[in-house]
């Protein structure tokens, strides 16, 4: 009898030992089994983009990267969720940018300046008075050429999925009326971090000074520069009309934005995943330009409403400021290349026709 008992322990031990070892293979470390039973398709985890941007929730590209969390979420039924980061939370755009190289960071959308110090040929989009308008650069961006520059941010493991719009930049600043080149003498102007800008305005004669965006208006506020280049939009939704008296319609550049992905994140989305982010940044990019378009038509009239003091910038006075400037840009043509550069120069012609 007590061999009947050990027998029946026995058969049930191996059971039990074959149950789990069962089951440990089959299982991935979420928990979940690796493959449905019924259909042999493996189940994926959630994956999480952190998109992150300088300027504020109010401003046209955060309500942007709103639309493209709406459209990535939606179309892969939650298979990857969008954080949405505003006001310099995760950093400045060049430490976004980095963060994107590293991979500990998923969604940037800098402006193309700063990006040149990790491309220098993206400088050809922050050349003085390059595009005549938005229709050009919209053309220009979007095709054949605008792709290239985009092609060329992989080898620093990024990926460029599609254009927005800063927009037209514009000057203000605390100390007088700008109207001509001799008005920028001495004014110590914010740049972003770009040696093209910086030159640009010495060859104006002011003083520029590169700092984050962040800091700005601070800065402003306690006289460390006396003003800055930037939309009607950002002007405005960051009240900069408080700190600042005058505002003039220089439309010195205009001013792209770059949608960035970390390329190693990018790279582990499934091919229809992948298709997803990069359609869903283009749509979500037109509906920002509309949105910026139509904010920075609004916004001029809002900042001479809250007292800044406007000047219009007649043609020859902006033809003075481009001779001023062309030293610079022929020197940076050569940098960057001569032949790159006029690619750019003859696909503005084509569109311009």
């Amino acid at each position: 009898m007590k061999k009947i008992y050990a027998l029946i322990l026995t058969a049930l031990l191996v059971f039990v030992l074959a149950a789990c070892g069962s089951n440990e293979e089959g299982t991935n470390e979420s928990g979940s089994n690796g493959t449905d039973e019924d259909n042999g398709e493996k189940t994926t985890e959630t994956k999480t983009i952190r998109a992150g941007i300088g300027l504020n929730e109010d401003h046209p590209q955060y309500k942007g990267l709103l639309k493209f969390k709406e459209i990535v979420e939606e179309k892969t039924d939650g298979a990857i969720k969008v954080e949405t980061y505003a006001s310099g939370q995760l950093g400045d755009d060049r430490t976004m940018t980095e963060a994107l190289q590293l991979g500990t960071q998923e969604v940037t959308i800098p402006s193309t300046a700063p990006l040149a110090n990790f491309v220098p040929e993206f400088s050809v989009f922050d050349f003085p008075f390059l595009f005549p308008n938005e229709e050009v650069a919209d053309e220009v961006l979007d095709g054949e050429v605008g792709q290239k520059f985009l092609d060329k941010l992989e080898d620093q493991n990024l990926v460029g999925l599609a254009y927005w719009e800063n927009g037209f930049r514009n000057l203000t600043n605390s100390e007088r009326p700008v109207a001509t080149a001799a008005d920028f003498d001495g004014l110590k102007i914010r740049t972003m971090e770009n040696n093209l800008h910086l030159e640009a305005f010495r060859a104006l004669g002011a003083n520029p000074t590169p700092m984050a965006f962040t800091e700005l208006f601070t800065a402003m506020q306690q006289g460390t520069v006396d003003g800055q280049e930037n939309p009607f939009a950002t002007i405005y939704l960051s009240k900069f009309y408080e700190v600042q008296d005058y505002v003039s319609n220089t439309n010195h550049i205009y001013s792209p934005f770059v949608f960035l992905m970390s390329k190693s994140f990018y790279d582990g989305l499934t091919e229809e995943q992948q298709t997803i982010v990069k359609e869903a940044a283009v749509e979500a990019g037109q509906y920002e330009r509309k949105l910026n378009r139509e904010a920075n038509d609004k916004y001029l009239d809002n900042l001479i409403e809250e007292g800044m003091t406007y000047t219009e910038i007649t043609p020859e006075a902006r033809q003075e400021m481009i001779d001023l400037i062309q030293p610079v840009i022929d020197k940076y043509a050569k940098e960057i290349g001569e032949d790159t550069v006029q690619e750019v120069y003859d696909a503005i012609d084509e569109a311009s026709k």
